[in-house]
């Protein structure tokens, strides 16, 4: 049983994503808060594997909510979903620094919100090509005076900077098979690599050291 634990401040979103997060077998809302202050101490008391959570609340914002997470490394901590709107897509490569897992839209069929929450406990990272697209958009309007150093990729082999680059673009681990014409576990091997020859903390945080290093290079939005 995947255990989860709802965040955000309106109190008809967050009833309506606990009944339909209950309404699956292999789920279930272990409790609710209404900001990322009362997510925290919850968190504490419930242990729960998958943290659902609003960036913008009242008191503690879903960002901040989900870095002192990230610095509390006394016990084993949640995966962190971000729920995100398109005109909030200036939080989400915060929320990604931060050590959000993943992010979905808050108008997800219920379908696919589940099999995201599914997916973050496995282990896996979500991220949704639509807020992808919008992330890198954000990102490429930045001036480059504001962006990191280059980083050391000398220890990636040719095959692991192209899957890094396919990252990158969101693209899953089948769809990283489809293009390099191996198969999904061959692909899932070399994000492995990846995660652990750049220390990265899972799928979200390859995305971001791609960007910010200039690995990869986005286009300007049209």
């Amino acid at each position: 049983m995947i255990r989860v634990l709802v965040v955000d401040d309106q109190a008809l979103i967050r009833g309506g994503l606990a009944a339909l997060i209950d309404s699956a077998d292999d789920l279930e809302v272990v409790g609710e808060a209404e900001n990322g202050a009362d997510a925290l101490r919850l968190i504490e008391a419930l242990d729960p594997d998958v943290v659902l959570m609003d960036i913008r609340m009242p008191t503690m914002d879903g960002i901040a909510a989900t870095e002192a997470l990230a610095l509390n490394s006394s016990t084993e901590r949640p995966k962190v979903i971000i729920l995100t709107t398109f005109d909030l897509d200036e939080y989400v490569y915060a929320a990604l620094r931060a050590g959000a897992s993943g992010f979905l839209l808050k108008d997800t069929p219920p379908h696919d919100l589940l099999q995201g929450i599914r997916v973050v406990a496995a282990g896996d990272s979500l991220l949704a090509p639509s807020v992808t697209r919008h992330l890198i958009e954000q990102y490429v309007q930045r001036p480059s005076n504001e962006r990191p150093p280059g980083k050391d990729f000398e220890r990636l082999t040719e095959r692991e900077v192209e899957v890094l680059r396919l990252v990158a673009r969101g693209l899953s681990n089948q769809e990283i098979g489809d293009e390099l014409f191996v198969s999904p576990a061959t692909a899932k091997t070399h994000v492995s690599r990846l995660l652990m020859k750049l220390a990265a903390r899972d799928r979200a945080q390859l995305i971001v050291i791609a960007y910010e290093t200039g690995l990869v290079e986005a286009r300007p939005p049209r």
